[in-house]
This record gives C-alpha cells, structure tokens and sequence, in this order.
C-alpha cells in the first residue's frame, strides 16, 4: 500500500521525520501511552500538519485524549485494537483525494449543517428535559429520552451515585429492546459489577473521564461483546457527570449507537456540554430535595412539641381556627374536647422530667392512636392538651372522652417512680354556629375545671 514509507519510535524522531520531507499520511499510534501530559510532542506534532492527513491509534482507556488533542489540529482516529483490515480501510479513506475538491468542500459544509442542526435538537429537548427537577426519576427519563434524539442512537442510560457511593442505574430509554439492569445484572451497587473496568458507564465514573468504545469487542470480554451485537449495539460513549468541574464524579451517561461514528471536535465539545447540563440538573434537583427536607424539618419543629409529638399550643389553635371556619362555611359539627393529666404536676417536681417526659409522652401516643386521622391532638401548656375533633357532635365526643379515659387508664406508662395511677379529666363542647375559638376554649377551660375539682377522671360538657 505504501510506496515509502518510516517507521518512528518516538515522537521526537517522528517530527524530525516528517520536517525532513513531505510525508502524505502520518500516522500516530498512542498505544504505550499512559497520561495525557505525555501527550504535548503529539500535539506540537499535529500542529505542525496544518490539516495534512494524520491518522491517530487510540485504545478506548484513553479515548478521553481524542477531544483534547483536537484542540491542536484536525485528525482522523480508530480505536484500538485495529484490525489489519480495519486500518488499511482507514488508511486509504485518508489518502484518498477528492477528484472534485470544491463538490467535496461543499459536502462537508452540508454535513457539518446537519451535524450542528442535529445537536441543537438534543440541546433544546435535554433543556426541557431539565425542567422536572422535583422528581429526579422522572427528569431522568426524560433526559434519557432526549440523548435518544441523536442520529444512531439505540439506547440511552443515567448512572447516579446515591449515598455511601452507591452507583445506582436511574434511567434508561431503549429503541433496541436492550434492558442495561438484565445485562449488568442488577440496577444498585454498580461499581461492585465484573464488569466495572470494561463496560464504558463504569468505567468513565471510576476513572473520571470520558470513555468511546467503538465495537463492542474491543472491550476484551467476549460476553459483553456478544450481548451489545444481539441488540445491534455497534459503539457505545459514555460521559462522567460532575457536581462542579474539577469536583468528584456523581454518576454518567451512556449513549449505545447502531452504527459508527467518527466524532468531530465539535461533537465532542457538544457531548461534554450536555454532560454539564444533566450534572447541573442532578444538582439542582438533589438541592432542591435537600431544601424540601430542610423546609419540612423547620415546619414540624415550629408546629409539633418536641416531647410529646403531638402539635405544639400555636398549631394547635391554628387548626381550631380554620376547622371553625369550615365548619362554619360547609354547615358541619365540631367539637373540642380539652384534658389534663391528674395529680402530675406534682409528680413532675418530685421525680424530674426523666419520668414525667416518658409518660406524657406515652399519653400522648394513647390518645393519638385512637384518633381519626382529620382530628388533632396539640398540648397547649404543662400537662393539658386539647383535642380537635372534625365531623362530631356534642354527643360523640362524649362518647371519644370515654374511651380516651379508658385508654389512659389501662395503658401501661412508664411510671417507674412516680408511684400514682395516671387519670385524665376531660372538658368537652360542641362549637356553636357563631362561635370564635376564643369563646370556645374559655368555655371548655370553665369545664375543665369543674372536671378536675369534681375529684379528677370525670369528664364535664360545657355549657
């Protein structure tokens, strides 16, 4: 195939090579090659070409060189390992001259349209895509589904590395029945897989850097291979994700196509934005769960009291307040029923909040439990509560004061020490139609008391 040709084993000796005579091809084989700051006498050597025909031999460890080394001039690459076949293919595309340069110029200006039209689509679609931060499962499906828009490909697959550094598949679109779960053989716990230093996914999250694998039996396992061929998986390139550049790796995305392709430094560059896109919106949707979380911490502290887990007094009256409203509005029943725990004040002072938390606790919880969920139960100061019961009348709240009674007293409190059986005295009212909640817990407070001075465990209706 060559009528001359020179063979260097450096790069050194291939510059001075090729600054001595015209050379039609170089060819550049970076096996051997294991950082990329080994790398700066390649570039130099590309620069010099000026658009001359290189072509460049890369394994597919190392194929996130091939964009940077782009940077310094243009080249045709294949991975390695090449084919005798394979290579001599390539080697006659480079040499060939076009027999109409300016036909051939003009292709390439149409191609290069088509290639920037077609990479605007995946942008606008991934964008809104990235709309759905609230649900981080959906947003990744439909970012999934966006890849999918790039001509040729098949499939593509979400990683995220949840907590602990788990690698967790989230999402998958496939056009070619390809189910990346079945072929990995589970969905969590990823980077735990056999198949963690050759599948392209894994290894672009464990080495942190784009990975392009263009025939599937380049990967040296022959399983893989023969999985990825039945589902017409002709090359695969998968990207690592990153919270903030230069910061640790939070997942990838991994693109399967049905054919291949020889990247441009544009489409490269492209790629790596869109792998920046979806990491912003991991981000962003992770953020904004954190804040949720955060948000819901902050409203249960100011709305719950801390010792009993019932709502706390404020709560509580905000509920007494919009319940009368309803009530009032719609027609309906309200009752409120208001109770104190006997003789445990006390108690409290003589045995400290060691004993007496744990069984206003448990007071609590007793009577919660036998609640409906529309009702509330909030503790309004010491050891008296108060009861918001939805839908009841006077009638059936005498009859949820029984039994709360009862409840109190057969449950089995955390009384060691405190030495008394623990009674409750109950007030209890039905809201009239053109009542406040001021009106209303002044008169429950009237029936509480009598309650509690007709010798505790009794329960009193307010007048």
């Amino acid at each position: 195939m060559f009528s001359q040709f020179t063979l260097c084993d450096s790069v050194d000796s291939a510059a001075t090579a090729v600054a001595k005579r015209d050379t039609d091809l170089l060819i550049l084989d970076l096996t051997g090659f294991e950082h990329l700051n080994q790398l700066a006498g390649v570039g130099a050597l590309i620069r010099s070409r000026s658009g001359k025909p290189i072509l460049l031999l890369c394994t597919y460890e190392h194929s996130a060189w091939l964009p940077e080394l782009m940077a310094y001039g243009t080249f045709d690459y294949r991975i390695c390992p090449v084919l005798n076949d394979e290579l001599q293919q390539a080697v006659k595309q480079a040499l060939t001259v076009p027999g109409d340069p300016a036909a051939a110029m003009q292709q390439t200006l149409l191609d290069k349209e088509k290639e920037l039209r077609d990479l605007l689509g995946v942008q606008r679609s991934l964008q809104r895509a990235l709309g759905g931060i609230d649900n981080i499962n959906t947003m990744a499906s439909q970012i999934c589904l966006a890849l999918c828009n790039f001509p040729g490909v098949r499939h593509t697959s979400l990683l995220h590395i949840k907590e602990r550094g788990d690698l967790q598949l989230v999402a998958q679109e496939a056009r070619n029945h390809l189910d990346l779960a079945r072929l990995l053989q589970r969905r969590d716990r990823l980077l735990q897989s056999p198949l963690r230093d050759v599948f392209p996914p894994l290894m672009a999250v464990s080495r942190g850097e784009m990975v392009l694998l263009d025939a599937p039996e380049k990967s040296g396992d022959p399983e893989l291979a023969m999985a990825l061929h039945d589902r017409n998986v002709r090359m695969v390139l998968a990207l690592p994700l990153r919270a903030e550049p230069g910061g640790p790796e939070i997942g990838a995305i991994c693109l399967m196509f049905d054919r291949h392709v020889t990247f441009s430094r544009e489409q490269f560059a492209c790629f790596a934005s869109l792998a920046q896109f979806v990491s912003f919106g991991l981000g962003m949707s992770e953020l904004k769960h954190q804040n949720d979380a955060l948000s819901g911490q902050l409203s249960q502290m100011s709305t719950v009291d801390a010792i009993t887990g019932a709502a706390n007094r404020r709560a509580g009256e905000d509920m007494l307040d919009n319940e009368i409203r309803r009530a009032r509005r719609y027609g309906l029943p309200l009752a409120v029923l208001s109770f104190d725990v006997g003789s445990f004040h006390s108690s409290n002072d003589l045995y400290g909040s060691a004993v007496g938390d744990p069984v206003l606790r448990k007071i609590a919880e007793t009577v919660m439990g036998r609640l409906r969920t529309s009702d509330m139960l909030a503790r309004m100061r010491g050891e008296e509560f108060l009861i918001v019961a939805t839908h009841t009348t006077a009638a059936d709240a005498v009859r949820l004061a029984e039994k709360l009674r009862g409840a109190i007293a057969e449950a089995d409190l955390p009384s060691a020490g405190y030495g008394a059986t623990v009674s409750i005295s109950l007030g209890v009212t039905q809201v009239a139609p053109d009542e406040g909640s001021a009106i209303v817990l002044d008169r429950l407070d009237a029936a509480l008391h009598r309650a509690k001075r007709a010798g505790r465990n009794c329960i009193e209706v307010a007048a």
